[in-house]
Order: structure tokens, then C-alpha cells, then sequence
């Protein structure tokens, strides 16, 4: 049940990196340093009082930049990666298993692949608010970013099994409403598939 919950809260901070890198981090860092989550061997420095700071700097530059139209649409180039490498340290920070095949298959599968889906699709619907409204909506798919980052590390600390769910639904909800507006622009574009 142990690991259950320990890749619960790894794939519930990784999908969150999907939608901002340094926030769950953060999340993360204040609720080991609280005794509310342990972590791994050898992920210690994630409860100290330096690693803490960084994230919360980090996190204070990272929102305010996506609030910023255009250079939200860079940091979405940068953050692909960073997201996907953050996912996977997350979950291996917390994920709790002796054998380290399954510890890491399940980090690099589970995390880093939940953070990359997650920030694949929030790219996508950022470049459709781009080409829709010339990035004058982007402010506001920042904001429900941001907010989708915290409410996913918070389940995922307090409620695991929750944030998965609640990965599970989002990462739904964004596929299939791509889908339905990808279809709604090929039907106004007559002959050009998107």
C-alpha cells in the first residue's frame, strides 16, 4: 500500500510540472520540510531551507513571465524538457521502493511521462489562444495553469490517490477538447487539415 501511495504522490507532483515546473517543486519542498511527505534516500536536500528559497524564487519569476503574452509561448519551448526532467525527479524523490528497476521504470514511465503529457497538451491549447485571439486569452490559460499546478501538488500531498484522479480527468479533458476544437477548425477551413 506504501508504494501505492508514494507513486500516487509521484505522478500527482509530476503531472503538476506539466503545468508549471518550479511550483510542485516547491509544494514539495514546504510539505517535506513540514513531515508531511517523506522522501527517498539521497532526495534529503529537497527539505532544506536553501532548496525551499530557490523554489520559491523560481516559482514567484516563473508565474509572472507566463502572465506575459509571447514570452509565454517561449518559456513553453524551454519548459517541455525541464518539465519532464522535473516529473521525473519529483517522483523519484518520493516514490518509496528497495528494487530500483521498478523504482525507476516507474519514475521515467509514470512521471516523467505524466509531466510531458500534460505540458505537450497545455502547449497546444496555449498556441490555439495564440492563433485565436493573438495571445490576448494566454493570460488567462496562465491562470488556469497555475491553477491546475497547485490544486495537483496539494492532492497530490494531502490526497494521492485524489491526484491521480484528478490527473487522470484533466489530462482527459485537455486531449479531448483539442480534439473537438481541431474538428470545429477543419470544418471552417474547407480542404486544410490541422
Amino acid at each position: 500500500m506504501e508504494i501505492l501511495l508514494s507513486v500516487c504522490i509521484g505522478v500527482g507532483l509530476a503531472a503538476a510540472c506539466g503545468f508549471r515546473v518550479f511550483l510542485p517543486c516547491l509544494v514539495l519542498s514546504a510539505s517535506s520540510m513540514a513531515g508531511l511527505v517523506e522522501l527517498s534516500p539521497g532526495f534529503a536536500w529537497l527539505a532544506g531551507w536553501p532548496a525551499l528559497a530557490c523554489f520559491a524564487a523560481a516559482t514567484l519569476v516563473e508565474l509572472a513571465a507566463y502572465l506575459v503574452p509571447w514570452l509565454d509561448n517561449l518559456l513553453d519551448g524551454l519548459a517541455g524538457p525541464l518539465a519532464v526532467i522535473a516529473g521525473i525527479l519529483l517522483s523519484a524523490a518520493v516514490i518509496q521502493d528497495p528494487d530500483p528497476l521498478l523504482k525507476w521504470s516507474l519514475v521515467v514511465i509514470a512521471g516523467g511521462g505524466s509531466a510531458g503529457a500534460i505540458q505537450l497538451m497545455t502547449t497546444a491549447w496555449r498556441g490555439l489562444s495564440l492563433a485565436g485571439t493573438g495571445g490576448l486569452a494566454n493570460p488567462l490559460v496562465s491562470a488556469g495553469e497555475a491553477g491546475g499546478a497547485v490544486t495537483l501538488s496539494l492532492l497530490a500531498v494531502f490526497l494521492p490517490l485524489a491526484a491521480l484522479l484528478f490527473f487522470l480527468l484533466i489530462a482527459g479533458l485537455l486531449f479531448f477538447g483539442l480534439q473537438r476544437l481541431r474538428r470545429r477548425r477543419s470544418k471552417k477551413t474547407p480542404g486544410r487539415k490541422i
